[in-house]
């Protein structure tokens, strides 16, 4: 294989699919590198046990957390990156997530661009990702120059039934922004795709608009660009002046290989990101690559992530409940200025997890009787950037992650609303009164939402990024993941890792 490109995109998730995607009628030539391999289509892609038990498709990899005590993160490396698995759910971050926002505990910092230079790159993405979705229902919605590309998935009856019921008690729950391919017929909502198995599980359907289906199979169909599987990255190799990359190190079935390439492209996962650059210090970047500001692997966050499950008398005969939020507290409420958090259906809890969080409550029943029964919900509130959370390695060159919770209160508060209003459709429902209410909160090991750890701004010296998101100290390196982010808001972040790689790619291409 040749060893010298135009273009080296390290990982090909949301950010480094999308830029591939945006990058690849160049013409130029573009190598991407990726760790992992293609998820087989096969029968397990459906099997909750070996999905969610087993981990068939999880890294194998153990982090460490600030304690050092041994962890398995729950991610994936495969061509496509964590879209394999996710859920799909396109949020836009709304205008106030870029400004200066005061938490209970603390300052949300503003970011080096607004929502109006990310808007129409939004737009291109939900375009690119076939969001279906529907403006002017969610009372937080951030301004949009054009309507979802298609209209949002029907309500399956139960699911409508607690809309409208939700709605009757005067909040204003709006319909999920799903990205999935459902082949329309006249763009009226309907399928012939019956969506089931989805959050959290590989599609071998291709409907789920992953980063692999809808970006990278584009960008391969050209002849300039190029995929290289089991790729893990090294480190990164600068010049004599310590200011371009020079060479990209690569171990692959137990080969060491050498690249070249006028630009590259960091698309790894904040956390990966971070650890490639920390990993690639040398005697111009003693304490890690691009890391003059001491930032590199800093503010960390999460999101505040947990999962709510109400179980009633109430039948919910639901295949795919994931088709409605509530924002009504996003910015706060009559109660608090302060930031509260989102609440979101989720997919249906795998048969395990929830006979281990009933098995108190419902001896005897089978998982069929209280999977019918159950509504599952899933909350979140915004963690704040901390400079001491933070990714380090260990001596032995392995991931440390020193994470501890922050702004607490809003997570408190925001499962609280939720309770409030499963009990208010008690009131309201016979049958949903005096549901039992299970679930669990996403620690350290929950790094879906990994964000931060490579921060972008105006001043070199507090930031590792630039506005552009190429690093201060290195002129040819770029980062599109979601390790730019400098606040986390209350909202799944994937959509604003595609805009942003769109918006990246646009400036890459304005250079060559």
């Amino acid at each position: 294989m040749e060893n010298k490109f135009d273009i080296i995109i390290i990982g090909s998730g949301a950010g480094g699919g999308t830029i591939a995607y945006k990058l690849a009628p160049t013409g130029k030539r573009i190598l991407i590198l990726e760790r992992g391999d293609y998820i087989p289509k096969e029968r397990e892609n459906w099997d909750a046990r070996k999905v969610f038990t087993d981990g068939r498709y999880r890294t194998k990899e153990v982090w460490y957390d600030k304690d050092d005590q041994p962890f398995s993160p729950f991610t994936h490396y495969a061509v496509g990156g964590n879209t394999k698995m996710f859920g799909a759910a396109l949020f836009r971050l709304r205008e106030s997530d870029f400004q200066e926002v005061k938490h209970f505990g603390g300052i949300s910092p503003a970011w080096p661009i607004q929502y109006q230079d990310l808007e129409p790159y939004y737009t291109e993405a939900e375009r690119l990702y076939s969001a279906h979705g529907q403006r002017g229902v969610d009372p937080t919605e951030p301004y949009a120059t054009m309507q979802y590309p298609f209209p949002p998935l029907k309500h399956e009856p139960s699911m409508q039934e607690l809309y409208d019921s939700i709605r009757s008690l005067g909040y204003r729950p709006f319909p999920l922004p799903i990205g999935v391919r459902l082949g329309e017929n006249g763009k009226t909502g309907s399928s012939p795709v019956r969506l089931s198995n989805f959050d959290g599980f590989p599609d071998p359907t291709e409907a789920k608009a992953d980063a692999q289906v809808v970006t990278l199979r584009e960008a391969l169909r050209m002849p300039n660009v190029k995929l290289l599987t089991g790729a893990h990255v090294d480190k990164l190799i600068t010049d004599k002046s310590g200011k371009r990359i020079a060479a990209v190190h690569v171990s692959r079935d137990g080969e060491k290989l050498q690249f070249e390439s006028d630009i590259v492209i960091l698309a790894a996962g904040a956390v990966n990101s971070a650890a490639i650059l920390l990993r690639s210090a040398n005697h111009q970047h003693p304490n890690g690559l691009a890391n003059r500001s001491d930032q590199v692997g800093r503010n960390y966050m999460l999101h505040q992530n947990g999962c709510v499950i109400s179980i009633s008398r109430k039948p919910n005969d639901s295949q795919f409940q994931k088709s409605f939020a509530i924002a009504d507290f996003y910015n706060g409420d009559s109660e608090t200025p302060y930031p509260i958090g989102a609440i979101q259906l989720m997919g249906k809890n795998d048969p395990d997890t929830l006979m281990d969080l009933t098995r108190d409550y419902f001896p005897g029943k089978s998982f069929e009787e209280l999977s019918s029964h159950s509504i599952d919900w899933w909350i979140t509130a915004e963690d704040l950037p901390d400079p001491d959370n933070r990714i380090t390695l260990r001596k032995d060159g392995s991931i440390k992650t020193a994470y501890s919770v922050n702004n607490r209160e809003a997570y408190t508060r925001i499962k609280a609303k939720l309770f409030n209003i499963i009990d208010q459709l008690g009131e309201k429902d016979p049958l949903l009164k005096d549901s039992v209410r299970v679930g669990y909160d996403l620690g350290v090991s929950g790094v879906s939402h990994q964000m931060g750890t490579l921060k972008f701004g105006n001043d070199p010296e507090k930031s590792v990024l630039n506005v552009n998101c190429r690093a201060h100290d290195v002129e040819n390196l770029y980062a599109v993941d979601a390790s730019f982010f400098v606040s986390s808001g209350a909202f799944n972040p994937s959509l604003t890792i595609a805009a942003n790689a769109l918006r990246i790619g646009d400036h890459i291409k304005s250079l060559l």
